[in-house]
């Protein structure tokens, strides 16, 4: 018994000792474990501060994305609208950053009280604190991420949105521009077809030189005389402005000028009538032809439509070899207008360009086809039908009301249209010609050239008369072209020898070349003496075809045709000088 206790004391202190070095133990393992979690807590709030850095960037980047937005779109919009986006903007961006830094600061409290308390909190006697195992941590820190993860993308979405309606509304107010756009190059296209029309019922000239007096001419691309829209009958009431005096040196240079017009415009209605003979001469009749009493002269080609085709083409091969130089001559910005009318797109105007000539395609064709089967001068009176067919088209189409004289003038061009064509269906014709095809071939001729000059008046002011007078031959001959091209039947093709191609050929030049020279003619006349005197002049084309046909041709017309062909001229003439006294009338 007492040995057992003398080993018992002896084993006391060696107990003692072993807890003492389990509690340094523990106590090592505690404070390794506190250091672990200190360091782990320390990296977590490191890299939250890093990650916080990294959102306020964001953050600044997404202000200055905005910044640039509002600065970009800042020009289109109004000053109000302007103002409430940036208040919406500024606002958005507080917002945003207070939400930001309220969820930072909470997470960075709660992070800190957890690792405060924890480090601080002493340890009970008795008792041995668990710690909080490291995965705990990263949970929470995945936890924090996740919460700012969704917070940014509610924001983000909610920004997608904001700028998804912003976009479309913007989409909705760049429509509606352009409708408002739209419609005001309506209403300027309107108001300035408005004024054209204005100006053309009041036109004088002012400016013997002002070469856009030539517009709309026909007398460039056919073998009539121009003819001007009619007077309305209902005149405004404004009275004209009254023109300033001018010094007798320059009323005399002025009436020198116009006398010099006068001139050239009788050279060009000659040159026209000339045209017409030679196209006679060129188409075979019954009998060879007497040229000046001196010698007999064969035609090349017999009269047909396809042979119609044949000549035009022949003669516009000629117009479209030199026509360019000039046109250039006349106008030298004529390259850059017809540059500009490719490159416009303009559909209206180019209807308008290619309708005109293909009007004026038929109309040659059909007074080609009317003077190879009637005398040149019955022909041409009959073509004079087109007046009164653009009188009543301008009723129609612009509301120009004729006038009594206009009235008169086409009851006139009626009955001399009659009294010119109705010897030619009692008497048998001259050349051997069919009169019906020639009398309806000159009908329809002026019918389709009154078209032309329907289409030439909506086209005026959109395109100097010099272009579109060149895109005119050049359609026509591609018109011409194509119409040869395209398998006829025997009645419509052309039909002719290959030893007369020589002849065609000198016949197509010599057209060619008269009517370069008759346009030459008439555009100076138009800029001497204006367009409306040029066109008085211009209605003695019957009389100068049928005169010229007696002289060149001997072709003999009989009185009551001649009669005919004589009140179809005054008539026309009327409407033309009716035409120059109507704004005088006004202006008294």
């Amino acid at each position: 018994m007492a040995e057992r206790n003398v080993y018992s004391s002896k084993d006391e202190p060696g107990d003692a000792q072993s807890a003492e070095e389990v509690l340094h133990a523990v106590m090592q393992e505690l404070d390794a474990l506190h250091q672990n979690v200190k360091g782990q807590l320390n990296q977590d709030i490191t890299r939250l501060q890093s990650e916080k850095s990294h959102l306020i960037e964001d953050i600044e980047d997404l202000r200055e994305q905005y910044r640039q937005l509002q600065s970009q779109q800042a020009e289109s919009l109004s000053g109000r609208y302007i103002q409430q986006q940036q208040l919406w903007l500024k606002q958005l961006a507080q917002v945003l950053a207070h939400n930001l830094q309220d969820l930072l600061v909470q997470r960075f409290n709660e992070l800190s009280a957890n690792s405060g308390h924890s480090l601080s909190s002493p340890i009970p006697s008795g008792e041995f604190p668990i710690p909080m195992p490291p995965s705990n941590y990263d949970e929470r820190a995945s936890e924090l991420l996740a919460a700012l993860d969704e917070r940014l993308d509610r924001s983000f979405q909610m920004l997608e949105q904001d700028l998804s309606s912003y976009e479309s509304e913007l989409s909705v107010r760049l429509n509606n521009m352009q409708t408002l756009e739209r419609q005001g190059e309506e209403l300027l296209q309107n108001l300035v077809n408005r004024i054209r029309e204005e100006l053309e019922e009041e036109e004088y000239v002012d400016n013997p030189f002002d070469v856009e007096d030539s517009y709309p001419d026909p007398t460039t691309n056919s073998t009539s005389p121009q003819i001007l829209p009619p007077t309305p009958a209902d005149s405004r009431p404004e009275a004209a402005p009254q023109p300033k005096p001018m010094p007798s040196t320059a009323i005399a240079k002025a009436s020198s000028h116009v006398k010099m017009g006068l001139v050239l415009a009788l050279s060009s209605a000659v040159t026209l009538s000339l045209f017409n003979v030679c196209l006679r001469i060129l188409i075979k009749g019954k009998n060879p032809r007497m040229i000046f009493g001196l010698f007999e002269l064969e035609g090349v080609v017999t009269r047909g439509f396809g042979n119609s085709l044949l000549i035009l083409l022949m003669r516009l091969i000629v117009v479209m070899a030199l026509m360019p130089i000039l046109a250039t001559f006349l106008y030298p910005s004529v390259w850059k207008d017809i540059r500009r009318l490719f490159q416009s797109r303009d559909r209206a105007l180019w209807s308008k360009v290619l309708g005109s000539a293909f009007f004026l395609f038929l109309s040659q064709v059909l007074i080609y086809l009317a003077i190879g089967n009637i005398p040149a001068g019955i022909a041409i009176t009959i073509f004079f039908i087109y007046p009164i067919v653009t009188v009543l088209g301008s009723w129609i189409l612009f509301g120009a009301r004729p006038s009594t004289v206009g009235m008169l003038a086409m009851c006139g061009i009626t009955a001399g249209l009659i009294l010119a064509g109705w010897p030619s269906f009692t008497a048998p014709a001259t050349g051997g010609g069919n009169v019906g095809v020639g009398v309806t071939a000159a009908l329809g001729s002026g019918i389709t050239f009154a078209g032309y000059v329907l289409l030439t008046q909506m086209a005026a002011g959109k395109l100097h008369p010099i272009p579109f007078s060149l895109v005119n031959f050049a359609a026509i001959f591609v018109f011409s072209a194509l119409s040869l091209w395209v398998p006829l039947s025997d009645n419509f093709a052309p039909n002719i020898d290959q030893n007369v191609w020589p002849g065609l050929i000198i016949g197509g030049v010599i057209l060619g070349v008269l009517t370069l020279f008759s346009y030459l003619l008439n555009n100076f006349a138009i800029r001497f003496a204006g367009a409306a005197l040029a066109s008085v002049i211009g209605t003695l084309g019957p009389a100068m075809t049928g005169l010229l046909g007696f002289v060149i041709i001997n072709e003999k017309l009989q009185p009551l045709a001649i009669f005919g062909m004589a009140v179809v001229t005054l008539s026309v003439a009327a409407m033309s000088v009716e035409r120059i006294l109507a704004p005088q009338k006004k202006a008294g």
